[in-house]
């Protein structure tokens, strides 16, 4: 019979760095990985899990609770899909480390979530991550306290460790260029109120003002969606304003990439050119969106991938018991992502 010596004699490797691959119970680099794994498919070596458990107490699986799978698998709009992204940032980080990712879809009902936590419990998961679609506040039954979770694009009143997109230091970058481009008359159409980013959007949109010594102007700010909503005569209505002002903006902010894409649509039919009479900036970084359009738009973006593997490694860590784990991963900015939709009158810049 086959055992871990020979497999370690096969890829030139020790036998406790074949053991590491196989409980996944420390980082193996990629190279060796492959080459373990080459080695075993070649001896026909099949691991026993049920041995490999009672030896480590160690299931190998990391349980994944998310809506991407159900989300959006006919999607009428241009938009993006950032859970989905999250959940490729998470599997490519689990695979490197060792860990097989199950993942369970929600089937868009918050009501699964309990029974999906109690399957992945049954099984033995080693942690769990719980993956939002966007940022936002959830309730989560109780979690065992062996088990430790890790929340990705959201956040609970318990605590649980989470890793979010930084909203407000993101809107305040963005703005902050702007201004650096000589923009002074800024207007902000925002998505709907209730949303979390949305907050904290706005407050990134007024710090950057204030640092620029820019008085904050209601007429420039008004919401551009409702949520559940995407008729565009919202935001008709809102660009309509905006430009029966007597001082109407240089640049228009929009809450994100699809709204832009509608804005561009907007001004055009009223003669309006982009970016020659008004620049407009998204949020997102969709490039699907952002690349496509003419001219190409100025947005920031949204590092899903990158929040997915910040909340995987997290993860990895607290199961590692790790020493000095924070107690949060923190939050995550993109860069700005500047395009021609924006005119520069900094010679500087240009």
């Amino acid at each position: 019979m086959t055992t871990i010596y020979d497999v370690a004699k096969e890829a030139g490797v020790s036998p406790k760095t074949v053991s590491r691959v196989l409980n996944g119970d420390a980082p193996v680099r990629k190279e060796t990985r492959d080459a373990i794994e080459t080695a075993m498919q070649k001896l026909g070596y099949v691991p026993s899990n049920a041995a490999r458990m009672m030896r480590s107490n160690k299931s190998g699986l990391i349980g994944l609770i998310t809506g991407a799978i159900s989300h959006g698998l006919e999607p009428i709009e241009p938009e993006g899909l950032p859970d989905l992204f999250i959940v490729q940032g998470i599997q490519q980080f689990m695979a490197e480390s060792g860990k097989t990712l199950m993942i369970a879809d929600t089937n868009n009902s918050s009501d699964r979530v309990p029974h999906l936590i109690r399957t992945f419990l049954q099984h033995r998961v080693e942690g769990l991550i719980y993956v939002a679609d966007h940022h936002k506040k959830v309730e989560l039954p109780a979690i065992p306290a062996d088990c430790p979770i890790v929340l990705a694009n959201c956040f609970d009143e318990e605590g649980h460790p989470c890793v979010l997109p930084d909203d407000r230091g993101g809107q305040k970058a963005l703005v902050a260029a702007l201004i650096r481009h000589g923009h002074r008359r800024i207007s902000y159409l925002t998505l709907d109120n209730a949303l979390v980013a949305t907050g904290l959007r706005a407050q990134g949109y007024r710090e950057a003002l204030e640092d620029a010594g820019i008085a904050y102007a209601d007429e420039l700010v008004m919401m551009g969606y409702e949520e559940g909503k995407k008729d565009s005569q919202l935001l008709v209505r809102a660009v309509e304003k905006l430009l029966g002002l007597e001082e109407p903006p240089s640049v228009i902010c929009c809450g994100n990439d699809e709204m832009a894409l509608r804005l561009y649509g907007i001004l055009r039919s009223r003669g309006v050119r982009v970016p020659e009479d008004i620049s407009v900036a998204g949020y997102d970084n969709y490039r699907v969106i952002a690349e496509t359009l003419f001219p190409p738009l100025t947005t920031i973006e949204l590092p899903y991938f990158k929040l997915g593997q910040v909340a995987a490694e997290h993860l990895f860590k607290l199961i590692s018991n790790e020493m000095e784990v924070p107690e949060n991963p923190g939050l995550l900015k993109g860069p700005v992502c500047w395009r021609d939709s924006v005119i520069s009158s900094n010679p500087a810049l240009v």
